[in-house]
């Protein structure tokens, strides 16, 4: 049996959702004729008799699949385990690359050096790409991974025999029996190449902003946790509608990106790609987006996921506002025990900061 997913097209940046079907040949049901049937019915002196009666005219309706707000549960402990993680990995890495900067630096420095010293070759395809490398911006090359990462996820979906892989493990689905991995995984999952192409040209957009204002590390641990708290909010909403349905995208992500950026930037002007002439400030355009998925989650629409555009989004101006001072700022305990460990020498002895 194969599976073929219907992708619903939509504009850039939006979180799209995926319907599944299943596609095969199939045999025209043969008629059959009504027939009697024999059941057994036990009367009060115990003996058994048998009455005949007629199969009924309609069949009943499937029952329709519903998922019951005990199965969040487990999602809820990982949202929140795997959000503390990010940001314990982040500091953990910052302080890492604090500490290795020096010794980069005069790597480099010699790297420099015999640079000069060794004859230049004309057309040296590895110094072309690390030209061009070195001219990216810190954001810019902070998201080239997460980039990568979406290729490579969109190729899979091109293979027929990971579709079911694919579609257990990279798309997000309260009633499937696969609750937490897909929350990670469907932020790096696209099925078309528009959907793909429009939401990485966003982040790559708004990523030397959000990686001045966070630094590289601060910004990986948001995204990640974005994404999980986003998918989070998606697996509530469709629980508590009854809207069923697997989702994908890394646009709840992407959605905590770009408010963290409008609500420390409001004054910034913004522009749509193919309409440059007509600019906005990045505050209204906040509005604008949140008062769209607000109204999209009320009425119903189903074109977007809207509730993780809104869970997004509300995460991302919520960390401006509050989470930096609450969670990031509070990191130090955290990395005095990691420095300890780093440091401790074969006599069992400390280092110190």
């Amino acid at each position: 049996m194969a599976w073929r997913g219907a992708i619903l097209s939509g504009t850039g940046g939006k979180r799209w959702t995926v319907f599944l079907q299943q596609r095969g040949f199939r045999k025209a049901p043969k008629k059959t004729e009504a027939k009697k049937v024999e059941v057994e019915e036990a009367d009060i002196d115990g003996a058994v008799r048998k009455k005949a009666i007629a199969p009924p005219v309609e069949c009943p309706a499937p029952p329709v699949p519903s998922v019951s707000f005990g199965r969040l549960v487990k999602p809820l402990v990982f949202t929140v385990g795997f959000t503390g993680c990010s940001f314990g990995a982040a500091a953990i890495w910052q302080y890492e690359s604090l500490k290795s900067r020096v010794q980069t630096y005069f790597d480099e420095v010699r790297a420099d050096w015999m640079e000069k010293l060794r004859p230049q070759k004309q057309g040296d395809f590895r110094k072309q790409v690390n030209q061009w490398w070195s001219s990216l911006s810190e954001g810019q090359r902070t998201v080239t991974g997460i980039i990568a990462a979406n290729a490579l996820v969109f190729c899979c979906w091109r293979i027929p025999s990971l579709q079911r892989s694919m579609v257990k493990y990279f798309t997000s689905n309260p009633a499937s029996r696969t609750l937490c991995s897909p929350m990670i995984l469907s932020t790096f999952s696209h099925y078309s190449f528009f959907h793909m192409a429009a939401n990485m040209y966003v982040l790559w957009s708004f990523s030397s902003s959000i990686v001045s204002l966070l630094g590289r590390e601060q910004f990986m641990a948001v995204y990640m946790s974005a994404g999980a708290i986003s998918t989070f909010v998606s697996y509530v909403s469709k629980t508590a509608t009854g809207r069923l349905g697997p989702s994908l995208g890394a646009s709840g992500a992407i959605m905590a990106v770009l408010a963290a950026v409008c609500t420390k930037m409001p004054e910034a002007k913004l522009a749509i790609i193919f309409l440059p002439m007509f600019t906005f400030t990045a505050g209204s355009a906040l509005k604008a987006i949140v008062a769209m998925d607000a109204a999209g989650l009320i009425l119903g629409w189903r074109f977007f996921d809207h509730a993780a555009h809104l869970g997004g989004a509300l995460f991302g101006i919520w960390y401006v506002l509050q989470g930096h001072e609450l969670i990031w700022k509070n990191r130090e305990p955290l990395v005095k025990i990691w420095h300890n460990l780093r440091t401790r020498g074969p006599g069992g002895g400390t280092g110190s900061l």
